[in-house]
Order: C-alpha cells, then sequence, then structure tokens
C-alpha cells in the first residue's frame, strides 16, 4: 500500500471509523446483549462499574446530556432493574446511582461476550498487526484522555 498523505489518511479513516463503530455496537448490543439497552445506557452501566456509585450530575456531565435527558435514561435502567438510585440523607437533592446485582451479572455477560467478538475478529489478523494496532489504538486512546484534561 503506498504511502498516504495526512489529508488521505484524515479521508480513509473518516470512512473507516463510523463502520468499525457501528459494526461494534451493533454486534455488541444485538449479538451479546440480546436485550433493549441503548448506548447510554451501556456507557452508564460501565461507569457505574468502574465508578461504583455516582452522582447523576456526574453521569450528565460525563455524557454530555441534561439532567432531565439523565433522570429519563436512569428511570429506565431502575425500571429495568439495573440500577437504583441512593438518596443522601443528609442532603435529598444530591441522587446517586448504583449497580444492582442484576447489572452486575449483565455487565460480566456483556463483557464476556465482548471479549468473544474481539477474539473472533482479531484472531483473522497477524500476531504483528495486533500488537501494532494495540500500541497504535492504546497511544490514541492516551492522546484524547489527556485531550479531555485539558478542556
Amino acid at each position: 500500500m503506498p504511502l498516504l498523505s495526512v489529508d488521505q489518511f484524515a479521508a480513509r479513516m473518516s470512512e473507516a471509523i463510523p463502520v468499525i463503530m457501528k459494526e461494534f455496537a451493533r454486534r455488541h448490543l444485538v449479538d451479546i446483549c440480546h436485550e433493549k439497552i441503548t448506548l447510554p445506557q451501556m456507557l452508564i452501566l460501565n461507569a457505574l462499574h468502574t465508578r461504583g456509585e455516582v452522582k447523576m450530575k456526574d453521569l450528565a456531565i460525563c455524557l454530555r446530556v441534561s439532567m432531565p435527558a439523565m433522570t429519563g435514561i436512569i428511570s429506565r435502567l431502575v425500571r429495568d432493574k439495573y440500577c437504583q438510585r441512593v438518596y443522601q440523607e443528609q442532603d435529598r437533592r444530591i441522587i446517586k446511582v448504583r449497580l444492582t446485582a442484576k447489572g452486575e451479572a449483565f455487565l460480566e455477560k456483556v463483557n464476556a461476550g465482548r471479549k468473544q467478538m474481539i477474539l473472533k475478529v482479531f484472531s483473522k489478523i497477524s500476531d504483528k498487526d495486533r500488537q501494532d494496532y494495540l500500541r497504535i489504538i492504546t497511544q490514541i486512546k492516551d492522546i484524547l484522555i489527556k485531550g479531555q484534561d485539558e478542556q
């Protein structure tokens, strides 16, 4: 493959990234979950799994949605028993959210399915290409995370 200019590279990446994201999300939510859960709901469940009990306000900031939008998303997750609201006795205006046992079990199932999906896709790629991909994607992740801190 001939070397691409940065502009050509950006154009090719602009074509590839949405397809990759769409296919991973589709397979992730449809093939793995087998449940009606949206991508924002999945992001919230992952945040709760990673961070534990989290204020609704912080989740809204993390997902860059309004508090009313976050309330709707959380209400559906509570209704389906994936998480629960926790009210602070000293100030009931502060509402935190945490995973339930059902939410934890669901994430374990999803993570196992995600691993299988990754194994299936990346088993078709050479060891060297996998290592290169991991090195590059880790660099990109670090750049993006560092960029968040600077905002």
